[in-house]
């Protein structure tokens, strides 16, 4: 059964057509991606569904009313006020009320009115079962994993992880049929993503969700609909099987095309042959002729017919497929020849005397190095990354960089961008930048045309990361550090990143939530937990994929890699005399037998690893 069909939508706001063509159906039990570009109209098109948009032309049938619908936006001033736990209990005014009515007049009962007026309250609580709706309220604080610490702290003050778990335990008081969800991933870990995607998959009702999130839809969506200037377009499953749909088409059409093309050409040759033909004909027609005079009409005939099948050719016409732009501008940085661009020995890390964040770091980043950072919120990425970069200095310990180093810093870059310049300027400022390169450069990360023009102050949040990153990706950066590079980005641009970064000639550190952009792009991952480094030297994607090794590997593995910096950094030290040689010599032998005692330990503990599978 459908529960909404939208056909034909079209929406218009200040004397602009926003989007045409909007076609929806959703059936019970769908759980439908919108996809598109940022700006192409998709919260408009939701806002018109829940009918907080008039339509300008269309038809929408709703098979719901607005109480069997929970919906998820991403305004949350209205909640600023307010506790985590109010948030939910102020879905249903009339207990809400009462019960700050009981806690006002709770604080003075030895005034004989406020008595009076605290019964009256209180005989009215009962009537409605407020005891037993505030017990009802707790069991979902628990379903939402909420921890009774987090209750009654003021709601601004949750991560983005919790406000979501607080926004959805309000909407499933209503315990809806259909759920409505605008980017509900917005500044979630992958842990709370992770969370989201198996509550929405055990969700009994049906839901439409907007999200830049392609592992999420994968893992969700069972309708992908994307929203185009042209239309809205249906395409079965999650992500992953909307773009080998996508590409199926774009070859058909091509094939169309190229056929279309080929039919064209011959009959535009066999209409000139035919013109060719009567005009000899009819030159050497005459009435002294009539044979001639016969084949000259014929051949107008002909040729007359064959013009109306290339007319009905182009009423049918099959448009050629948009060529995507790719990266092909490349500018030559210096050559960076060393191995080692940054070395941490034995760092330490804390705030203000607080508990120590890292402690005892040994990790070093090579120039062919494509590290993906991944851990929970809270856990020191970003920390990570501004001692990586020089913003920060360790407690204790040392952090060396290589002379030849350049970091290319995206926050860094995201917040020097000038305000007053235009985005071609921002982009012309870089070395050596012709305007025709700058032109190109930005058809390839969606700035087209006029666009190029806007001011940086103008920009949305997401066209300031795409001219931040242009920057960045175009200066003379032998390392570029990113900081979730795709926040606020739509799935085109994250894909134009992707291709951007693969290509890169120089070493890449990146924190990021998003799987397909860690999976494209990093040949390393660094895990932060709890103030300890666990290294994988492989992809993000063998990283996923491989069994969760124990902690007792992990330590000697964070062991080894000490061993080998000691190692390496006495080796590389110069000694004036002989005595000093000798004891230099002798530490060394010491580090590298306990180096072959940690790695046989290790060999030891995969080999039973491997028996134990057999």
């Amino acid at each position: 059964m459908f529960i909404i069909k939208a056909n034909n939508l079209e929406i218009e706001l200040n004397g602009i057509t926003i989007f045409r063509n909007g076609n929806l159906e959703i059936k019970e039990g769908d759980r439908v991606a919108l996809i598109g570009e940022n700006g192409v109209g998709k919260t408009t098109f939701i806002n018109a569904l829940l009918g907080n948009i008039p339509l300008n032309k269309g038809q929408l049938q709703i098979h719901y009313s607005k109480d069997d619908i929970g919906w998820l936006l991403t305004d949350d001033e209205e909640f600023e006020m307010l506790s985590a736990r109010e948030v939910i209990e102020s879905f249903d005014k009339k207990r809400y009320a009462i019960k700050k009515n009981l806690e006002l007049l709770s604080m003075d009962l030895t005034d004989e009115k406020n008595l009076l007026k605290y019964n009256d309250f209180l005989s009215e609580y009962l009537e409605v079962d407020g005891y037993e709706w505030e017990t009802s309220i707790d069991q979902v604080l628990k379903k939402f994993q909420l921890p009774k610490e987090l209750w009654n702290i003021p709601y601004c003050n949750l991560s983005g992880g919790q406000k979501t778990k607080v926004k959805l335990a309000k909407i499933m008081l209503k315990q809806p049929k259909l759920l409505i969800l605008d980017e509900p991933t917005n500044h979630l870990d992958s842990e709370s993503i992770e969370w989201l995607t198996n509550w929405l998959i055990n969700f009994r009702g049906s839901a439409l969700f907007i999200s830049h999130e392609r592992q999420f839809i994968d893992d969700v969506a069972t309708v992908t609909v994307e929203l185009t200037g042209e239309g809205t377009f249906k395409y079965s499953g999650g992500y992953s099987e909307y773009k080998l749909q996508k590409e199926h088409e774009r070859k058909t059409q091509q094939s169309l095309y190229e056929k279309q093309e080929a039919e064209k050409k011959k009959l535009i040759e066999t209409i000139n042959q035919y013109k060719q033909w009567f005009a000899s004909s009819h030159n050497a027609a005459s009435e002294r002729d009539p044979f001639a005079k016969k084949q000259a009409a014929k051949n107008a005939l002909r040729f007359k017919s064959k013009e109306k099948d290339l007319e009905r050719l182009e009423k049918r016409k099959v448009e050629k497929p948009k060529e995507v732009k790719t990266i092909t501008a490349a500018f030559e940085s210096d050559s960076f020849s060393a191995k080692k661009m940054i070395t941490f020995e034995n760092v330490d890390f804390s705030y203000d005397n607080d508990k120590t964040l890292f402690n005892q770091v040994n990790f070093s980043l090579n120039r062919e190095d494509r590290l993906a950072v991944i851990g929970k919120n809270g856990s020191g990425k970003s920390t990570f990354l501004k001692l990586l970069t020089g913003l920060l200095t360790p407690s204790n310990g040392n952090i060396r960089q290589n002379p030849q180093l350049k970091i290319g810093y995206f926050m860094q870059e995201l917040e020097t961008l000038n305000e007053d310049s235009t985005i071609l300027n921002e982009i012309l400022s870089l070395p050596n930048m012709t305007e025709t390169e700058a032109r190109t450069i930005l058809a390839c990360f969606l700035f087209r045309r006029e666009d190029v023009f806007k001011s940086i102050r103008q920009l949305s949040m997401g066209e300031k990361c795409r001219v931040a990153f242009v920057k960045l990706y175009f200066s003379d950066s032998n390392l570029l550090v990113l900081d979730e590079p795709t926040n606020y980005l739509d799935i085109h641009t994250r894909e134009r990143i992707e291709e951007a970064l693969a290509v890169y000639h120089g070493a890449v550190v990146i924190v990021s939530h998003d799987p397909y952009l860690l999976k494209k792009v990093s040949n390393r991952v660094i895990q932060i937990e709890n103030g300890n480094f666990y290294e994988f030297k492989g992809s993000f994607a063998e990283w996923r994929g491989k069994e969760t090794i124990s902690t007792d590997q992990q330590n000697l593995l964070n062991e080894r890699v000490k061993l080998q910096l000691e190692i390496a950094s006495l080796i590389a030290e110069e000694k004036e005399t002989n005595e000093e040689n000798e004891a230099q010599i002798s530490k060394i032998v010491i580090l590298q037998k306990e180096l072959d005692e940690v790695n046989l330990k290790y060999n030891e503990m995969q080999d039973k690893q491997v028996r134990k599978s057999n």
